[in-house]
């Protein structure tokens, strides 16, 4: 894989969509879990979405279920969760692993492009990578990173 915008991702609802949709954005690309302490990180990844939108930023939500059991059965029951506790408007995809054998193509390039403190592999849910409207992944956060602490990097980025 070469370049982020090869990669297809699915939908809530199973739709094959191409990140080359995305192409010219900032986005910033989180790995989601609805039962986790750093659930409540919803709420400011819709606030940098709702505040930045207009200027190119797209926040990407990829749930995940590897850590703990920490993410609800369905689609539907997450999609449910972010929108009513959170109010949650930026794209969220199907389920996704992030690690391991049947690691998405998309987690196998943001860890292959930005390695984490000791190791290149995602360790705990709302990991986030943070990615140039060229496709580069600019800078890899920590899940205990709060996303408010983000935003200078993603002015940063949307000013380039």
């Amino acid at each position: 894989m070469n370049s982020l915008y090869e990669i297809n991702v699915q939908t809530p609802n199973g739709e094959e969509v191409s990140l080359e949709n995305y192409k010219g954005n900032v986005l910033l690309i989180v790995n989601t879990a609805s039962k986790c302490g750093f659930t409540p990180q919803f709420e400011e990844l819709q606030n940098l979405y709702k505040k930045y939108q207009d200027q190119g930023l797209v926040v990407l939500g990829f749930p995940c279920d590897q850590f703990m059991n920490q993410e609800f059965e369905t689609n539907k029951e997450i999609l449910e969760f972010c929108q009513i506790n959170y109010g949650v408007k930026f794209p969220m995809f199907s389920k996704v692993d992030v690690k391991g054998s049947n690691q998405h193509p998309l987690f196998k390039f943001l860890v292959s492009e930005k390695k984490g403190m000791l190791t290149s592999e995602i360790k705990w849910n709302f990991t986030k990578f943070l990615i140039d409207s060229n496709g580069n992944v600019f800078n890899r956060y920590a899940p205990q990173t709060n996303p408010a602490k983000i935003e200078k990097d993603i002015i940063e980025l949307l000013n380039k």
